[in-house]
């Protein structure tokens, strides 16, 4: 053995420990993010109609499209026009990747009735709006090409569940517009998390 070899002192732990908490945290954020907003976030109702009823590799799932993921309802609110002149693609159909804004939503009057009744858009911004009314509140989504995304879009359901809730959507479809509607909570920084589907006067919950 040699005198480098005896005098070699073993690496200190914290050198592993300090790389391993890191990784710990960045996979703990996004979970501990998630039960703050179900905590302590803002009550809110998302009209929406269903697109995609079954994935077969992760048992029943829904994936759903909402009236404020569509530029043509956004269009038509105030702020509109200064999100689309910060567009580098000038196609007014489509918004450039990744390109972030907030959806303010309002509460409707009747607020505690049930079914929930939707909330309604009523502005949009390219950063998060500060001093909102109480019954606003300002949803976070991302662009998609002709489609605005908030990490809402997809559900998934016990297998027990499938039947029931295929034949209560088929069923609701068939009825008036706000038979189907999503309640979810969003926190102040505009993130939200997804709690139940209301189908009528059905609660699921996620």
């Amino acid at each position: 053995m040699t005198q480098n070899e005896e005098t070699r002192s073993p690496l200190p732990l914290w050198r592993f420990a300090v790389p391993l908490l890191l990784q710990i945290g960045l996979v703990l954020v996004p979970p501990a993010q998630s039960v703050y907003t179900h905590i302590t976030g803002k009550t809110v109702i998302l009209q929406t109609i269903p697109v995609d009823p079954y994935d077969p590799l992760r048992g029943y799932s829904q994936t759903l499209s909402y009236d404020i993921s569509r530029l043509e309802t956004l269009k038509k609110l105030p702020g509109w026009q200064e999100i689309s002149k910060q567009q580098k693609n000038k196609n007014v159909d489509y918004l450039d990747s990744e390109t972030e804004l907030y959806v303010v939503l309002e509460s409707p009057p009747d607020g505690a009735k049930q079914p929930p009744l939707a909330w309604k858009p009523v502005k949009v911004s390219s950063s998060s709006p500060t001093s909102l009314p109480a019954n606003q509140i300002a949803l976070k989504g991302k662009g998609a090409a002709n489609m605005i995304r908030y990490g809402l879009e997809t559900y998934y359901f016990p297998e027990s569940q499938q039947q029931e809730i295929n034949q209560a959507i088929m069923q609701a479809q068939r009825g008036q517009k706000q038979s189907l509607v999503v309640e979810i909570k969003v926190n102040k920084g505009g993130y939200g998390v997804p709690v139940s589907l209301w189908v009528r006067d059905r609660n699921y919950r996620f």
